[in-house]
């Protein structure tokens, strides 16, 4: 009798529960895998954006600055197209822009 009853495989039992921890394992590690990608890419572009606002910043330190000296008030007055209340005001036509 013995001979036809059933033997228990337990090599292929063992294999079968370890493709399995180690599945399990796998589908663990997908979601912190991909906030760990997508917290890195956001992180790049915030980096990005920093160094555009600190750009950006120099920038508008260097025309307040300019903007402090003592004639840069008049400079910037003439280029909107300003005059001086004892000045006459005269425009020009009709000539090329180059």
């Amino acid at each position: 009798m013995s001979e036809f009853a059933p033997r228990v495989r337990w090599d292929r039992i063992g294999r079968l529960a370890l493709l399995f921890v180690g599945l399990l394992l796998v589908y663990l590690y997908i979601n912190p895998l991909r906030t760990y990608v997508s917290t890195w890419q956001e992180a790049r572009a915030k980096r990005e954006q920093v160094s555009q606002l600190r750009q950006e910043h120099a920038e508008l330190v260097k025309r307040a600055r300019a903007l402090r000296s003592p004639g840069s008030i008049e400079v910037e007055a003439r280029r909107l197209g300003m005059v001086r209340a004892d000045e006459r005001a005269y425009v020009v036509r009709g000539l090329d822009n180059r």
